[in-house]
């Protein structure tokens, strides 16, 4: 019985002197981590990095797209601006407009995907030729359904 006390007490005296050493141990490594948080002139270098960068290494045709998208965007926006401003009397021409914004968008996503010549190892099977067939079969189909549900 008296081996048994002795270890209570070693572990007991043990364990009462390692939060004074980790404590000690994590005050110093917190000064040490500490960082400055990146200024406004960080994120203005960072962003003329990455807008100098899409401009010249972009192909003019990607850049096509993505003015359509971005086109895609300021139509949705302002068909939602003018429902929610002015009326949405004619619900069914509102939903239908705005479901072929958010629709062409996505069709059209698809297909800047598949043009990247980044890309091009993920579709080797689908040529840009294949690629835009697919994008107008799909946006006739949109808008075969969209004025259909305009009627």
């Amino acid at each position: 019985m008296a081996p048994k006390k002795q270890v209570r007490s070693q572990k007991n005296a043990a364990s009462a002197a390692t939060p004074i050493a980790t404590s000690a141990a994590t005050t110093s490594r917190t000064a040490t981590t500490t960082r400055d948080a990146p200024t406004v002139a960080d994120t203005t270098v960072i962003v003329a990095d990455v807008y100098k960068s899409y401009i010249n290494d972009t192909p003019r045709r990607l850049k096509l797209i993505d003015a359509f998208m971005l086109f895609l965007v300021a139509v949705g926006v302002l068909q939602f601006v003018y429902c929610v401003l002015v009326t949405s009397y004619p619900f069914n021409a509102f939903l239908s407009g705005f479901s072929i914004t958010v629709g062409q968008f996505v069709l059209t996503a698809a297909l800047r995907i598949q043009a990247n010549p980044a890309n091009s190892s993920q579709f080797e099977k689908v040529s840009p030729e294949r690629a835009f067939a697919d994008f107008v079969f799909g946006s006739l189909i949109l808008h075969f359904f969209a004025y259909n549900f305009i009627n």
